[in-house]
């Protein structure tokens, strides 16, 4: 393992070094891999285009994520900016130097990279949905037309992946080995949902149950390691100790606030496709219109940028922790239920004089 992290700090060194023109581009893809963004952009978009897609991309980004937290507490990876920081391969001479910027100072532990793996999951289901589209659309005899669509979809999903990858190692919070580990298992959680359709019928009981284990699981798992003298939020001290500046450090970085962010989207979800507004709304006539859904994307996505703009106060945790559960299970309330439901309301009464 020392081996693969020194070798890391070199890459880190070199994208450092000779890549400090695209600086700005590469912290641009680290946001783009930034988990919030699934349920920002990615789920309004989707869910108004094809709400088989946009079902499945919260299940995906839920469960990769929640995967994600387990596979981190039990890989106990570290993370480059502190890391050259406390290894003792370096005790001869001094310890290289790697800058950091305002995303480097994750609190949590590195390996798989949370990012990389939310990344390729969302990516993952988006090429597939766009390739099983587009080639029901072509003419099964054209052959060349069927792989340059193949092709080039897939070089869209690598690009951006390995565009996420280098920008995560850039920033010094992932050493190479862990991206890479994060895009595989991205792609192998949203493998495993292309064959699980029970998620599209799903009952409100369904969604309970599934937080209740997710969660139960989770908190399991850290006190039962917790009575074994395991110290499973060992890397935020170390966060606080080598961040280069103590305002980089944020509490919606560490282990549990991701937890939290995703039981409540998926809380959300499951209550919005249960409902009736959704029922009247997007399963109603106005549903099947390509202005209602278009109407539904705008707004759906202004108010989240808008929504974005509400800081949950960070002073207390157990507050904090509450609040972010309430906001993220309001996005999917408001994109599914909500807004299409106004949409559905004020454009009846147009419908009505033009009968």
């Amino acid at each position: 393992m020392d081996f693969l992290h020194r070798n890391g700090v070199l890459v880190i060194q070199h994208l450092q070094k000779d890549y400090r023109a695209y600086q700005d581009f590469l912290n641009f893809m680290s946001n783009v891999g930034d988990p919030r963004n699934i349920f920002s952009i990615y789920f309004p978009l989707w869910f108004q285009l094809n709400r088989t897609v946009g079902t499945k991309m919260i299940w995906v980004a839920v469960i990769g994520d929640w995967f994600n937290l387990i596979f981190k507490w039990i890989l106990f990876g570290h993370r480059p900016y502190w890391w050259v920081q406390e290894t003792l391969i370096y005790t001869n001479h001094s310890s290289p130097c790697l800058e950091q910027f305002p995303t480097t100072c994750e609190t949590g532990p590195g390996s798989p990279s949370g990012h990389a793996m939310g990344s390729s999951c969302v990516w993952y289901v988006m090429v597939t949905a766009a390739l099983s589209y587009t080639l029901s659309q072509i003419d099964k005899s054209s052959v060349t037309l069927h792989r340059l669509t193949w092709s080039f979809l897939w070089s869209v999903f690598w690009l951006i992946q390995i565009s996420v990858c280098i920008s995560r190692v850039f920033i010094a919070t992932h050493f190479p080995h862990q991206v890479v580990l994060g895009v595989i298992g991205g792609m192998l959680v949203a493998e495993a949902f292309e064959h699980t359709s029970a998620i599209q019928t799903a009952s409100l009981s369904a969604y309970m149950k599934t937080n209740l284990f997710l969660f139960l699981f989770a908190l399991g798992f850290y006190l039962f390691l917790k009575l074994l003298d395991i110290d499973l939020l060992w890397s935020v001290p170390k966060a606080k100790k080598w961040c280069a500046n103590p305002d980089w450090i944020h509490i919606d970085t560490t282990p549990f606030a991701g937890l939290v962010r995703n039981l409540g989207a998926l809380f959300g979800l499951g209550l919005a496709v249960n409902s009736e507004m959704f029922h009247m709304s997007c399963r109603g006539k106005s549903g099947c219109k390509l202005s209602f859904r278009l109407l539904c994307i705008v707004t759906s996505l202004t108010t989240l940028q808008l929504y974005n703009l509400v800081k949950i106060p960070t002073q207390a945790e157990l507050l904090f922790y509450g609040l972010s559960f309430c906001k993220s299970a309001s996005i999917p309330l408001a994109v599914v239920a909500l807004i299409p439901y106004c949409i559905h309301v004020l454009m009846r009464p147009s419908e009505k004089k033009i009968n």
